[in-house]
């Protein structure tokens, strides 16, 4: 056999001795991690970036768990599970992430969305821990603008026992989110599965209603960042253009849950969706935009750093990760 005759038999058979050797603790200068004290945790979830002269910066808020079964409302539970394998993801459950942004123009600081707060799953909840270890502080937020109402994008800015998480930020929301959720009627002639959902939209935003700045989709809410209306997923759901200079970031919120899943299938429809049909049709609307013009994505339920870029693939299209860089 040469050196590079290597068949699965050899390398597992090498594999094998490697792990008896360990087991007999021969000097093979091998250390095994768990023998070293390997700690258990990851570094502070916090990824920055540039869209022209703005800074970016992706603050991750952990995870939840999900069953497979039942997610995807118009696909075949076996090809979800084919899909999930050849993302090389478990085919049982799916580990949703949170990931918001937090936008430096010039000096203000501008939070897209605020993440689940305490009102999470329990692999969740790390947003503070993680915005305050990329620098930032809470009170130094100048707006908080908001791309939906379901809870997982609204609880970080209100924690169960009342406290305001920013003081100083004003509050700008989709108007036709904003109509939808506090609308009284709609409210009580929604399910009982719903109504969880608009007592949590009035708990947050309740105490500062009258303070809440409401945007239509179409226009430039701050400088350099573009309301886009993204119906479907909720009434109200919107996503952002973010641009400087030559740069440009389409910030996509909730058009795709994970891109494994509705990235490669764009006509499948989350069981969050609130209106699927519609939202297939505004999630390739606006895929077939980003591939075709090459803008860089930021999704809120991708991968951390949940950033890239869209290159069809056949039918569907597929989600290119930034390489990481340790400049910025």
């Amino acid at each position: 056999m040469t050196r590079l005759d290597l068949s699965r038999r050899t390398l597992m058979a090498g594999a094998g001795a490697l792990a008896a050797a360990a087991s007999l603790d021969l000097p093979l200068g091998i250390a095994p991690a768990q023998a070293q004290g390997a700690p258990v945790n990851q570094n502070p979830g916090f990824y920055r970036y540039k869209v022209g002269d703005i800074t970016v910066t992706a603050i991750n808020d952990g995870f939840a768990r999900r069953p497979l079964e039942g997610f995807v409302r118009n696909a075949e539970l076996a090809d979800v599970k084919k899909a999930m394998e050849q993302a090389y993801l478990p085919s049982d459950a799916l580990s949703i992430t949170f990931t918001t942004l937090a936008i430096q123009a010039g000096d203000k600081l501008t939070l897209i969305d605020t993440g689940n707060g305490d009102s999470g799953a329990p692999t969740s909840g790390a947003w503070l821990k993680n915005f305050r270890a990329a620098g930032f502080d809470p009170k130094n937020v100048s707006s908080v603008v908001f791309s939906h109402f379901h809870g997982d994008h609204i609880n970080g800015f209100r924690l169960k026992d009342g406290t305001a998480m920013f003081p100083n930020a004003e509050v700008m929301v989709p108007a036709a989110e904003w109509a939808f959720w506090m609308d009284d009627a709609k409210m009580n002639a929604a399910p009982d599965a719903m109504k969880g959902a608009f007592a949590g939209v009035r708990r947050v935003f309740g105490p500062v209603a009258k303070d809440v700045k409401q945007f239509e989709a179409g226009k430039e809410i701050l400088p350099g960042i573009t309301a886009v209306a993204a119906p479907g997923h909720t009434p109200g759901h919107t996503v952002f253009a973010v641009a400087s200079g030559s740069g440009k970031l389409m910030i996509m919120s909730d058009t795709t849950n994970h891109p494994a899943l509705f990235v490669r299938n764009p006509d499948w429809s989350a069981v969050f969706d609130m209106d699927g049909p519609q939202a297939a049709a505004t999630r390739r609307k606006l895929l077939d935009m980003v591939s075709a013009d090459k803008m860089q994505v930021a999704f809120y339920h991708a991968p951390f750093p949940a950033t890239g870029h869209i290159a069809r693939d056949g039918n569907g299209f597929e989600l290119v990760p930034v390489q990481w860089s340790s400049a910025i």
